[in-house]
């Protein structure tokens, strides 16, 4: 099994930038697809962007796409979701999985706890 968790969420106004982290425990994170996901209240969990376990494949959500960079450090066992020129409707949790899936939560097995993102206007 793998644990999960995210840091760096936080309130930054519209326009600005923050990288959020996801650090993995218990096996190394490079045997997996991660994800990373935001829901808003009130709203249905959002697929925000994904890297492949080398990290040669990614994808984005079409919101994000040229805004947000995933990327990852297998030395570090960590993955990273830089996000920049952020606006008022990114203002969400934002989770890390990480499993053998792709895009659908549904094929995700581990989760981390989520960490706040806020961008106000």
């Amino acid at each position: 099994q793998v644990q999960l968790v995210e840091s760096g969420g936080g309130l930054v106004q519209a326009g600005g930038s923050l990288r959020v982290s996801c650090a993995a425990s218990g096996r190394t994170v490079s045997d997996y697809n991660v994800g990373w996901f935001r829901q808003a209240p009130g709203k249905e969990r959002e697929s925000v962007a994904h890297i492949s376990r080398g990290g040669i494949s990614t994808f984005y959500t079409n919101s994000v796409k040229g805004r947000f960079t995933i990327s990852r450090d297998n030395a570090k066992n960590t993955v990273y979701l830089q996000m920049n020129s952020l606006k008022p409707e990114d203002t969400a949790v934002y989770y890390c999985a990480a499993g053998v899936g792709w895009i659908n939560p549904i094929t995700y097995s581990y989760w981390g706890q989520g960490t706040q993102v806020t961008v106000s206007s």
